[in-house]
């Protein structure tokens, strides 16, 4: 009498792991769509997580780039566990060419987005050199799905696994190559209208990395309202927190125009020998992000038009401001 064979554990709950890897996966790239979206600083160690959310590296097609992770980690979910709503025994046909299609999704999902996340390790590592625990989980969570993905179930043709892995791999690293291709090598982008009563729009395409200590050069000019400004705001003792790698920052300074922007009691909290680390002063004060303004006491995050800081600090002077910033 031959006794059955048992099917392996991890085959019977590989996909439930994978799932669950998923939703840690979908919910971390969340979080950190909605930190870049507000502009706030992320929860981490150091300042490492907030130097990589701003690089240029973090955005794709105007969009964050952790918004296409929830999106990937959100499809891996529904690849792992479709089949498992389809009834085993009715439907057994249906499940069945359900778990196979699905099977070879995971496969390819997990292949593409292992391939991404270790390009993305590239450039945290040797780009923007700097450590960021989210980045390095989501690269864990990318890896672990491949390695379940592949021992999760009794693959007849093994072969299938590496043409899959081969051609899906050079698909997403080409790709991946092309969306950063120009990354780093845009000019500076800054519209300039000197007309009187004209209000421009400027947006800011830092043209390459920022010079340490200093950031990048301020182009826009300054008018009288902005100077009166600046001058009411350094009166009232309000203090601007910054750090010099910080695209948001310069894009204050360019709102505020190189004269004006200089009048302003400027905190810069990042040394310049070491981006991930706040100094002291900043620390004290509670700032989370940057920039941040505080402001008779009370602090305010993000870049803030003329026109509000004007309104929160009580200036009444000229208001014809130059610019305001495109979002």
């Amino acid at each position: 009498m031959s006794r059955r064979r048992s099917t392996p554990w991890i085959h019977r709950r590989s996909r439930l792991l994978i799932a669950a890897i998923a939703v840690c996966g979908a919910l971390t790239t969340a979080y950190l769509t909605v930190v870049k979206f507000t502009q706030n600083s992320a929860a981490c160690p150091t300042q490492s997580c907030d130097l990589v959310l701003q690089s240029e590296y973090a955005t794709v097609f105007g969009l964050p780039l952790a918004l296409f992770g929830f999106l990937a980690y959100t499809s891996m979910v529904i690849f792992a566990l479709a089949p498992l709503a389809v009834d085993p025994i009715k439907q057994k046909d249906t499940r069945l060419k359900l778990e196979n299609l699905t099977w070879l999704l995971l496969l390819a999902g997990a292949i593409a987005m292992s391939v991404f996340s270790g390009y993305l390790m590239y450039l945290l590592f040797f780009k923007i050199q700097a450590l960021c625990i989210y980045c390095l989980g989501s690269a864990m969570f990318s890896l672990s799905m491949l390695i379940l993905t592949i021992i999760g179930r009794a693959w007849e043709d093994l072969g299938q696994i590496f043409f899959t892995a081969i051609i899906v791999g050079m698909v997403t690293l080409i790709g991946t190559l092309g969306i950063y291709a120009n990354v780093g090598q845009s000019s500076s982008d800054v519209v300039l209208n000197e007309r009187p009563g004209q209000t421009t729009e400027v947006t800011f395409k830092p043209a390459k990395q920022a010079k340490p200590g200093v950031g990048w050069e301020v182009t826009t000019t300054s008018g009288e309202s902005e100077i009166a400004l600046a001058s009411h705001l350094a009166k009232i003792g309000a203090k601007e927190y910054v750090a010099w790698w910080c695209p948001h920052c310069h894009e204050q300074k360019l709102l505020f125009g190189k004269e004006a922007h200089s009048k302003l009691n400027t905190v810069d909290c990042a040394p310049a020998d070491n981006p991930n680390l706040q100094k002291d002063e900043c620390k004290a004060a509670g700032i989370r992000s940057y920039p941040s303004w505080i402001i008779n006491g009370k602090i305010h995050e993000g870049v803030l038009s003329l026109e509000e800081l004007a309104n929160i600090s009580g200036y009444t002077g000229p208001r014809n401001f130059k610019y305001t910033l495109r979002r």
